[in-house]
């Protein structure tokens, strides 16, 4: 008789595509569809990620999927002391839907009670280690299952806290449900584990932290919660004796902002330094290089400001994982992991000789393009509220029963002064001050742009409002040929946020479209001839 049947066979292997790939891409929702059916349950996004209004859920079927999971893996455990699972594809399928199960069970701590979200994790975690292991043995400690060496126990425990640091990590740190915001969660989420999950448990885990990540983007797009999020969730092996994780009590990640110190300090910074190496050395000093133990990581903000002669002993470190000390000699090892980024086009820095081409390609191995604001709101414009309540709950801190309201007042204030297609060229730093802004004085206005930049409120182009305006007087055939051009002039300003690439895409000089926005912007204030 045969292990599987058809039906249990295609909702068992899906389940095991469900625990292998990235959840942050559609081919998530393709899987559950396939073990769920008519059980599924739609979500409002792509990515199957909650509001902040459901947010004690990460994925609102995976209930559904666990229950399915124990299911199937009771009958097969019951097939296997059978004798009835010999192939090797029965062998792997069984052993998988037992991992996703395992999973469920005792990890997925951003569904947690709240309880449990309430103790410590560490507790939490050393709580679980005995129930687990007990399953863990129940359903794989059993004659006719053979298990690879890399899946022990204390393996498959610290890779399931490493997908809930991930998870957690990344879903709270990077705010929205827009296509650009799955794009880079997904992103993220290969970066702490490559796009193979499977080669990463087998063993890449070990190596991967050699790597670096270069995360490239305009300033104010969230650089640096991409580099906590990746640097908070690291692998850490578990201890089955202390029931600890191991470095769990070491700093996981040291920013380092380099264009805020002199060469001398930075050099301090990332070494350390030996007594007298300089004035004002007046004792050693462990630089960040030497306190990052082997899952921490430093994190190099503004790697592009950073002077030549600094890139070359990075660069060393980059090529050899060696450094030393301001002022000394000896050699010591680098043993972290190492995350960079800057806003700055470092193709242009090297044309124009400013940084290494070599420290270039060390850099980029793993690079991550964070989005602009106005790429997240062109795909997804309810995206602004989500933002706007995480930024005033953040403001606010204890007062959590004025968020709602701030972050009401404060998008209402958005839409009637800049209008929904604002391009917000501070991105999210600008759309912070605006909110900070209306909470003090329930106005905001930016400072004067250069070419390239974006409105004022005092110069600002119509609002949704008046666009509709001039949608219903060219139906009606009310507009000359001038007023056409100006009032689709600052249609096309609007969705690209600039002048400059408003002419590209229209072909013409950016004084052109310049000339015909501020017209369009008299004529619908109501200075009209």
């Amino acid at each position: 008789m045969a292990f599987l049947s058809q039906a249990e066979r295609r909702q068992a292997e899906a389940i095991a595509r469900i625990g292998y790939c990235n959840p942050f891409l559609p081919e998530r929702l393709k899987w559950e569809r396939q073990v769920l059916g008519d059980r599924f349950q739609e979500g409002a996004s792509v990515i199957n990620f909650p509001s902040s209004a459901d947010s004690d859920r990460v994925f609102e079927n995976f209930e559904l999927l666990r229950e399915q999971a124990q299911g199937l893996a009771d009958k097969m455990r019951v097939r296997v002391l059978e004798g009835r699972c010999s192939r090797d594809s029965d062998q792997n399928v069984y052993r998988e839907t037992i991992l996703f199960l395992l999973y469920g069970k005792y990890f997925s701590l951003v569904n947690a009670s709240a309880d449990e979200k309430q103790a410590d994790e560490s507790r939490l975690y050393a709580a679980r280690w005995e129930p687990f292991v007990k399953d863990y043995r129940w359903y794989l400690h059993i004659d006719g299952v053979e298990l690879p060496d890399y899946f022990d126990a204390v393996h498959c425990f610290s890779i399931f806290r490493q997908l809930d640091n991930a998870f957690r990590h990344i879903f709270t740190l990077i705010i929205g449900g827009s296509m650009p915001i799955a794009r880079l969660r997904a992103t993220i989420w290969e970066s702490i584990f490559t796009h193979d999950m499977g080669r990463y448990i087998r063993g890449v885990y070990k190596t991967l932290g050699d790597i670096t990540t270069l995360i490239t983007g305009p300033s104010g797009t969230g650089k640096e919660l991409v580099a906590r999020a990746i640097g908070l969730s690291r692998y850490q092996r578990f201890d089955s004796k202390s029931k600890m994780f191991r470095d769990e009590d070491q700093p996981q990640l040291m920013a380092v902002n380099l264009s805020a110190l002199s060469s001398t300090l930075i050099e301090s910074e990332l070494f350390g330094h030996c007594k007298g190496a300089f004035t004002g050395a007046v004792g050693e000093r462990k630089g960040w290089l030497e306190v990052c133990g082997p899952n921490g990581t430093v994190f190099l903000d503004e790697i592009g400001e950073l002077e030549p002669s600094i890139q070359v002993k990075l660069l060393r470190v980059l090529q050899t994982r060696e450094f030393s000390r301001v002022g000394e000699t000896q050699s010591r090892k680098f043993v972290g992991k190492f995350v960079a980024a800057t806003n700055r086009d470092l193709d242009s820095e090297i044309r124009g000789g400013r940084f290494r081409e070599d420290l270039y390609y060390r850099l980029c191995a793993d690079r991550i393009q964070t989005p602009t604001l106005r790429e997240q709101l062109v795909d997804r414009p309810d995206d602004l509220i989500e933002l706007t309540r995480f930024i005033a709950a953040r403001l606010l801190r204890q007062v959590k029963e004025e968020v709602d309201a701030l972050a009401s007042e404060a998008v209402d204030w958005i839409k009637q002064n800049f209008g929904a297609y604002y391009a917000w060229p501070g991105n999210i730093r600008e759309l912070e001050q605006c909110i900070a802004n209306v909470l003090i004085r329930k106005t905001f206005l930016p400072g004067n742009r250069s070419l390239g930049g974006s409105i004022t409120v005092g110069n600002s182009i119509p609002s949704a409002d008046s666009e509709g305006k001039f949608v219903k007087a060219l139906m009606a055939c009310e507009l000359t040929l001038d007023e056409v051009t100006q009032g689709y002039a600052s249609h096309v300003y609007q969705q690209m946020g600039r002048y400059d690439l408003a002419a590209s895409k229209l072909g013409v000089n950016w004084r052109t479209v310049r000339t015909k926005v501020m017209k369009h912007r008299d004529e619908s204030s109501g200075h009209r001839s």
